[in-house]
């Protein structure tokens, strides 16, 4: 059987090639009725182009790549659905890329794997997103990117959400049930993500009018493994504390199985929530109370930026989402 070509779509939308090609591209100043034409010839003749010959006739790749260094599996596929989600709907491909942040050659192997895979642009994800000799290059190249929780936002495009303002909340929330002995596992210092939310820790507590004591604050690295480690040391203290606010869910998860081994109960001896309500915040018992970062959608948004910044045809910007609490049964008033 012959494959279909662009020119079969032609005829059969009454269509010239080069509007089948400015509809398929999604380009303005198309009239909407000619349009539908074409996406119907398109669906009867179930026509798929071939990328190759898109790139060539565009002088693009039609693929946008993701970085990553991010010890958390379950934020980062999320957004890659929401990455993916995008580029489908754009007709893009797209490439996922893990890398080591804290490498010497990191820059060399970013440039390595540019100039195999030509993408049209890329997406970073912290720490990456924070990397000041990655960016430097970027935007000496003139490759587009977008930030997904710049450290930094100023000047970049991409997306991010209010993380300090949602980590007090959620420190004053728990102060609201009476718990006065409010300890934090931190983030990896590297992320901007960490800075935020330990400062907004320390901005929920003065809220509430306790004080900071630094045995309650211990440093995790947004994993798992991190999370049971900073618990057992929490547990460990004379004067243990009655809640935990772990700055992401993977380590809040981590802390609920440390108290599992030392034979503390969730949440009649101890409340524990999270950050960012990733699957695992659901899959866990007790379920995790935590802040809902709509990181899925974080991943879609910042994809439609970049592709408005690849395609010149709208003003790129920094996008700030909103967050939610979502109340589960991880957490309880004080002992």
């Amino acid at each position: 059987m012959a494959r279909v070509t662009i020119n079969d779509v032609a005829r059969a939308s009454g269509t010239s090639k080069k509007t089948v090609s400015r509809v398929l591209n999604n380009e303005p100043n198309v009239r909407d009725a000619v349009r539908d034409r074409v996406h119907a010839a398109v669906a009867a003749l179930n026509y798929r182009p071939l990328t190759s010959a898109r790139s060539l006739a565009a002088n693009r790749s039609f693929l946008i790549g993701l970085l990553y260094d991010n010890l958390s599996p379950s934020y980062i596929m999320e957004v890659q659905a929401g990455v993916l989600e995008a580029c489908e709907a754009a007709q893009y491909s797209m490439m996922v890329q893990p890398l080591a942040s804290t490498a010497p050659d990191f820059v060399e192997r970013v440039e390595s794997i540019l100039s195999r895979h030509q993408p049209d642009g890329l997406i970073l994800t912290p720490p990456i997103t924070d990397h000041p000799q990655l960016l430097d290059y970027l935007r000496e190249s003139g490759l587009p990117f977008a930030s997904i929780a710049p450290r930094q936002p100023k000047g970049c495009i991409g997306v991010m959400v209010p993380e300090r303002e949602a980590a007090a909340a959620m420190v004053e929330h728990l102060a609201s049930l009476g718990h006065r002995r409010i300890a934090h596992i931190i983030g990896d210092p590297k992320h901007g993500a960490g800075v935020w939310r330990l400062a907004g820790y320390r901005d929920g507590l003065k809220r509430a009018g306790l004080k900071e004591n630094p045995a309650y604050m211990v440093q995790g690295r947004f994993s798992f493994e991190s999370g049971v480690a900073a618990a057992r040391q929490l547990f460990a203290l004379k004067s243990r504390p009655t809640a935990i606010f772990a700055a992401d869910d993977d380590m809040a998860v981590g802390a609920i199985w440390a108290a599992a081994e030392a034979g503390v109960s969730v949440p009649g001896d101890i409340s524990i929530c999270g950050f960012d309500d990733t699957t695992i915040a659901t899959q866990v018992w007790p379920p995790l109370t935590t802040v809902h970062q709509p990181v899925r959608e974080m991943g879609k948004r910042a994809t439609e930026e970049l592709l408005l910044r690849v395609k010149g045809k709208g003003e790129a910007s920094m996008v700030e989402l909103c967050y939610e609490m979502r109340m589960r049964a991880s957490t309880a008033p004080a002992p």
